[in-house]
Formats: structure tokens, sequence, C-alpha cells
């Protein structure tokens, strides 16, 4: 199958999915749907046993790009594109086969969200990893609020929403968010071969596994977005919203009225 913004190849029993809108890679109802479409292709190949997703560029996934607003990865799309948005994501975390994600640069927002969809992170130092959205007067979305208090824990996920702080590669492990550590150049080659050695297992086993561990995450992402969709609604009315926009694109702190 032809994708128009992303890459599918395989290297024996792995499928690999490469995001191809660099330098930034931010992301769209249409992009997102061209990632479920090859993961359930790649499901659908009894020859495929793991994904390897990773990006051309510099960043992974900086975030939403729903406008030809710039660079700003501040992700605000109307109600009904994140209607649409959540819909294409949970077909991702309902995928069965094993991801694992390559973040060899920043995942921002909305591109943190599509990193912990996936099983594992193989990260460098370069990595950067930021739910910025409290940042820019806004709610978590993507279904963060489900996936990253499994990962880090409650607490550490309360620190990383409410502060909106950018973490590196290295602290991203250390609390984590994300699982391996290698040079900025190894990302790639060492999330292949994280896939390669799962792959060496038994494909009925690897399956039924995952099933059990990830039981509920995509049922819990679910309901997170209709969650996550009501509060974006409210804030996107905003004043803060608003000064949380333009206080990103001209990279000052947020003057905060809340109204």
């Amino acid at each position: 199958m032809a994708y128009k913004d992303i890459g599918v190849s395989t290297d024996g029993p792995v499928t690999i999915v490469e995001i191809q809108r660099p330098p930034h890679n931010f992301f769209d109802v249409a992009l997102i749907h061209q990632l479920a479409e090859a993961f359930e292709a790649a499901d659908a190949d009894g020859s495929q046993r793991a994904v390897v997703l990773c990006a051309q560029g510099k960043s992974f996934c900086a975030g939403a790009n729903f406008t030809d607003r710039g660079d700003d990865g501040t992700g605000s799309p109307d109600r009904q594109g994140h209607k649409h948005l959540y819909k294409e994501a949970i077909r991702l975390f309902r995928t069965r086969k094993p991801i694992v994600a390559a973040v060899q640069g920043p995942a921002i927002g909305g591109g943190l969200g599509v990193a912990c969809m996936a099983d594992f992170r193989v990260t460098c130092p370069d990595g950067r990893f930021s739910a910025n959205f409290t940042r820019l007067g806004f709610h978590p979305g993507f279904g963060l609020t489900a996936t990253v208090p499994r990962l880090v824990g409650q607490q550490m996920a309360a620190m990383l929403f409410y502060t909106g702080r950018r973490i590196d590669g290295a602290e991203a492990v250390r609390i984590g968010l994300a699982d391996v550590l290698v040079p900025n150049e190894q990302v790639r080659a060492e999330a292949v071969k994280l896939a390669q050695e799962i792959a060496l297992s038994a494909p009925l086993a690897i399956l039924s596994t995952r099933e059990t561990v990830r039981r509920g995450l995509a049922d819990a992402v679910e309901t997170a977005t209709e969650r996550e969709l009501v509060e974006q609604d409210w804030l996107r009315k905003t004043e803060d919203f608003k000064e949380g926009i333009k206080s990103y694109a001209e990279r000052r702190a947020g003057n905060w009225t809340g109204r």
C-alpha cells in the first residue's frame, strides 16, 4: 500500500514504519490514519512479529498540526478535529503486535502521546520528552492522562503534566518514560535490534502475553480521550489559551489572567 506521509519497509520479521514529515514530523488526522493502516497491515501479515516506529528529521514528533500555523507544535484543532484524531489514535492502541518507538529527538505534546502508544521507547541524550499542554493553557491529550501514569506512576505523571517540563533521554529512562538509552546515532538500529529480539519468541505466545500485559489499556485510553476532549473544549475558548499559543510562538512565559 502506498502512503503519503510514512514509509513502510521490512527487516525480516520486523515492520519498520517511518514518519516522513521532517524536520519536526507534526501530525494531523491523516498521518495518524496512515499509521493505523500500516500497523493493522502488520497485524494481518503472519510473517511480521514486531513493529518499529521511527521518524525522519530532527524530531520524533513535535506535536499536532491541523492548520498552516507554522512550527509552533501546539496542536489546537476544533472539537470535531479532535474527535476524528482520537478515533484514529484508538486504532493504534488496539493493534496486536509489539511496537518499539525510536525517539531520536523531541517527542512533544501529542508527539509524546504517539511515543507512549508504543510498548517500548529507545532514545538517546538528544531525546526530549514533554507534555507541555499546561504551558499553553490547555489540557493534555492523545490519551496521555492514561498512558503516562501507567509508565511513571501517578505522582511523576502529575509532576510532568503540571509543570510542562521538558526532560532529556537520560531522565526519561531514569523515571521509566523510556526504556533504553543509546548514543544518538544508534537509536534506530537499537530499536530494530530490540524488535528482532522480541521476534525470536514464539509469535502466538507474544500476542497472548501482550494482550494480558496491555489488557484494558485501549479502553482506558478511549475513556481518557473522552475526558480530555471535554476539558480541551472549554479551555480552547479561554483567554489563557490564546495567550498560551501567542507566548509559545514568541518563546516567552505566558502572562496568565485565569480567564
